[in-house]
């Protein structure tokens, strides 16, 4: 991968087999990515780099300021994010299975005397993955028959830049793990997402009136999305 250095930014470029230019910037760090065409060259992508420059810093500011979370420690009273809404998390000794479940206003961690604190989250995670296994299929099976495409398979993964992606020829969509945290609008609004790039690859205008016949209050969802906290490590559609 090639780059490009702006004064103290520093743009990595991909040259693809794609019509249009695409610019990102990602969190946490604000990092800058342009996917470009092969017909362009280095000289035209940097003078596109250039005409972006405001835009380009308006975005690392909003995503460096942005609302994280702090740090977890997985210890009792401490707060926990499903599905939008904010739970106590409790703590409890077992010495049968490890299992979470949800207790009124209470995450409820069953766990080992001997439990340390990272195999506390891997645990508390596994439950989000096997929440969000249980929840997409849904999402997906509505989807399918009102945009009349198919998704034949569907991952839960951590991903650091991205709420979801898609992978067309194979037709199938991945969702990122931290989605198990948000409202369940924002959830099926990645589904929908990735679902219409079954229909469309590119984020152009085609792709946005897909979205606005699929899904008119999507730019909305988008925005509530990226106001959440973001996890407090490496971890904006």
């Amino acid at each position: 991968m090639q780059t490009i250095d702006l004064g103290n930014i520093t743009v990595d470029v991909e040259l693809k087999d794609i019509k249009n230019i695409h610019l990102s910037v990602y969190p946490p760090a604000g990092k800058v990515r342009i996917a470009s065409p092969l017909r362009f060259d280095m000289e035209t992508i940097r003078m596109y780099a250039i005409s972006k420059l405001s835009w380009i810093r308006k975005q690392q500011e909003k995503i460096q300021g942005q609302q994280r979370e702090t740090q977890r420690e997985y210890t009792s009273r401490e707060s926990h994010y499903y599905l939008g809404k904010r739970y106590l998390l409790k703590v409890v000794k077992t010495e049968t299975r490890q299992h979470v479940e949800i207790k009124h206003s209470n995450i409820v961690l069953h766990i080992h005397a001997d439990t340390t604190a990272e195999q506390k989250q891997t645990i508390l995670q596994e439950w989000y993955r096997e929440q969000l296994k249980d929840i997409v299929p849904k999402y997906i099976s509505k989807w399918e028959e009102t945009m009349q495409v198919k998704v034949a398979e569907f991952g839960i993964k951590k991903m650091k830049t991205k709420w979801g992606t898609c992978n067309r020829e194979d037709s199938r969509i991945w969702i990122n793990l931290e989605l198990a945290k948000k409202p369940l609008e924002c959830l099926e609004y990645i589904v929908v997402h990735e679902m219409v790039h079954l229909l469309e690859r590119n984020h152009n205008n085609n792709f946005v009136a897909y979205m606005d016949k699929f899904l008119p209050q999507w730019r909305h969802l988008k925005e509530e999305l990226n106001r959440l906290p973001v996890s407090h490590v490496d971890w904006k559609y």
